[in-house]
């Protein structure tokens, strides 16, 4: 057992855990943050993403001991605190969810791709997306999602940058 103390949401967390548990389950077991969910263990579905530093990780395969000091975790309970982010906006707007078991590594996803690039083209949606699985095939509609908070945070800020038009594979 080690002590680690991590910046999860903006809170400060102390945990007690072995080294090389998996970020997921201190996350769910340990700080009580159930929003990320366990899909296959193996970091193939993306059930379980979650930010470090901005940038999206697989939390079931990130032992707790990568996470340097310092360093912040986001969760989808950390992206907004009444679901008023524009991506889960647009999420809600477009639909997407059926089972919904995917969808917080979806969003979480999301989120990342457009905050470094607030312009997708399918192509980027395609690269920044593809490792996330959803079962329900909701392809279409995240990809709309995805379009439609890109271009009301343009419009929001005042960018005229035209979105591009959406095609689907």
């Amino acid at each position: 057992m080690a002590s680690f103390t991590l910046s999860i949401n903006n809170q400060s967390h102390t945990v007690d855990v072995d080294p090389q548990m998996p970020l997921l389950w201190v996350i769910r077991d340990f700080v009580g943050l159930t929003g990320t969910k366990f899909g296959c263990g193996m970091a193939l579905c993306g059930a379980c993403t979650v930010h470090l530093d901005g940038n999206p990780i697989r939390s079931c395969s990130t032992p707790i001991s990568v996470v340097q000091s310092g360093q912040k975790i986001t969760t989808i309970e950390g992206i907004s605190t009444n679901t008023d982010h524009p991506v889960q906006l647009a999420w809600i707007e477009e639909q997407v969810p059926q089972c919904g078991y995917c969808q917080s590594g979806q969003i979480m996803s999301a989120v990342a791709l457009l905050k470094s690039n607030p312009n997708p083209t399918d192509d980027d949606i395609d690269a920044a997306m593809s490792g996330n699985i959803c079962r329900c095939g909701t392809y279409p509609r995240i990809r709309k999602a995805i379009k439609r908070a890109a271009k009301q945070a343009q419009d929001k800020s005042g960018q005229t940058t035209p979105v591009q038009k959406t095609s689907y594979k």
